[in-house]
């Protein structure tokens, strides 16, 4: 039997490809140099043993990404027969909390977590901890098709280097949604008529919510949605700042760089919150729950980190048909979000076959699809063959979706410690309200 990875076929125990000699060799029509994973052993098949579990640790607060994660466990099941079991998460530090656990009770080959989907501060906690695998990633075929070399954000997290301890699976920014509060399932054919009224950077976000009191609101801390909105206006609150002092927000938080960032978004905040949805005294915790105000018609401004969310809630009629989505002119968030292996993974050995089939071009495809995720692909889709380009292609839009022509000035993620800083003195200053 053979099992096949993305366009590759090895044999049943073990894949070593072209000899330590050859200085190129191709995976899915893509050179890739010396050190890639075609010179590694990594087993797979029959050494896996009999019909191998794989407990993946992900947040579950999204029926298109749960769905998606179920059509994951068919093909690796077809594939490799593997169980891939989808552990629903409400917060990703919960598999942190659970590892660290385990490490604490010398529980060093059998943790219940063998795959985890993290970024950012969860990944920092679970470096410093020693909690994760290391040096895996690059063992991986499909890895190489990121094109890690030429494209340094594959390796970095929220400005970290991964060390191997990560692997890329997709990237998204932060997307604003808006629906017009007269004429609710009247459909809009202009674009630019549909959003016209919605506020197109931070200061006219202050704007829009003085001249539209209770009708905007965000989530409260340490939710990742609301981190996102709080990270969003710290970035560009300080674009007038110098160089020297922006670039503040992508190390570690000090004293100095706290006292000379923070204030003016605590200034911001508290002029935005008196005209927030029941005047900022009570927030939502979680972006569906930010969903169904617009849907319910209490709000007409929210924001996503799942730009294909937007179009998915209209179908489903949890947003109004006139709901458009649309990106800050100022800069939009920007980050990517991997897959790890504990150290103490009791399945670790299948959890890199199913972390490989999730970088395929087959899985990568699937997800950027908008009726499937929209999550965009990490792949280096110029860099693939044209057949496989052609899965990437764009169907015909959805009007409520992100339009393809949506200039996007990418900003990049603060150092994990400013997350830490927000929540905490966030909650002091407003937790009680």
């Amino acid at each position: 039997m053979l099992f096949t990875i993305s366009s590759l076929s090895y044999a049943n125990t073990a894949f070593a490809a072209a000899p330590e000699t050859s200085s190129v060799a191709k995976v899915n029509n893509v050179l890739i140099s010396n050190n890639s994973p075609i010179q590694t052993k990594w087993s797979t098949g029959e050494t896996l043993g009999k019909k191998p579990s794989v407990y993946f640790h992900a947040w579950g607060g999204d029926p298109q990404i749960n769905s998606y994660i179920q059509w994951l466990a068919k093909r690796v099941k077809q594939e490799y027969n593997i169980d891939l079991q989808h552990v629903k998460l409400t917060d990703t530090s919960e598999a942190v909390s659970r590892v660290l656990a385990e490490k604490s009770a010398n529980n060093h080959q059998q943790g219940q977590v063998d795959l985890v989907w993290i970024n950012g501060e969860n990944f920092a906690s679970m470096a410093k901890y020693q909690l994760l695998a290391q040096g895996w990633v690059s063992q991986l075929p499909n890895f190489w098709l990121t094109n890690p070399r030429e494209n340094e954000a594959m390796t970095r997290d929220f400005g970290l280097p991964t060390q191997g301890m990560e692997a890329p699976w997709g990237q998204a920014s932060l997307t604003f949604y808006y629906t017009p509060s007269t004429n609710i399932n009247k459909p809009i054919n202009a674009y630019q008529d549909s959003i016209r009224h919605a506020p197109k950077n931070i200061s006219q976000l202050l704007t829009w919510a003085e001249q539209n009191p209770g009708r905007f609101t965000y989530p409260k801390p340490p939710d990742f949605l609301s981190l996102s909105f709080l990270k969003y206006a710290l970035i560009t609150l300080n674009q007038h700042q110098p160089a020297q002092v922006k670039s503040g927000l992508y190390q570690a938080v000090t004293t100095q760089s706290q006292a000379t960032l923070l204030p003016v978004l605590w200034t911001f905040l508290d002029k935005l919150h008196p005209y927030l949805w029941h005047q900022g005294r009570y927030f939502v915790a979680s972006g569906t729950a930010l969903q169904r105000l617009v849907g319910d018609g209490e709000i007409n401004l929210g924001f996503t980190f799942s730009a294909a969310q937007v179009p998915a809630a209209v179908e489903r009629y949890n947003l109004p048909k006139n709901t458009r989505s649309f990106v800050m002119q100022d800069g939009s968030l920007s980050n990517i979000h991997f897959i790890a292996i504990p150290y103490n993974a009791a399945n670790s050995d299948a959890a890199k076959v199913v972390a490989n089939f999730m970088l395929s071009v087959e899985a990568q495809a699937k997800k950027q699809q908008a009726k499937i995720w929209g999550d965009s692909t990490v792949l280096d889709v110029p860099k693939l063959s044209q057949q496989e380009q052609l899965l990437f292609s764009i169907e015909q839009q959805h009007p409520s979706a992100l339009p393809v022509s949506s200039k996007i000035t990418a900003l990049s993620e603060p150092h994990p410690s400013w997350s830490i800083l927000l929540t905490r003195e966030w909650l002091k200053r407003y937790g009680a309200q």
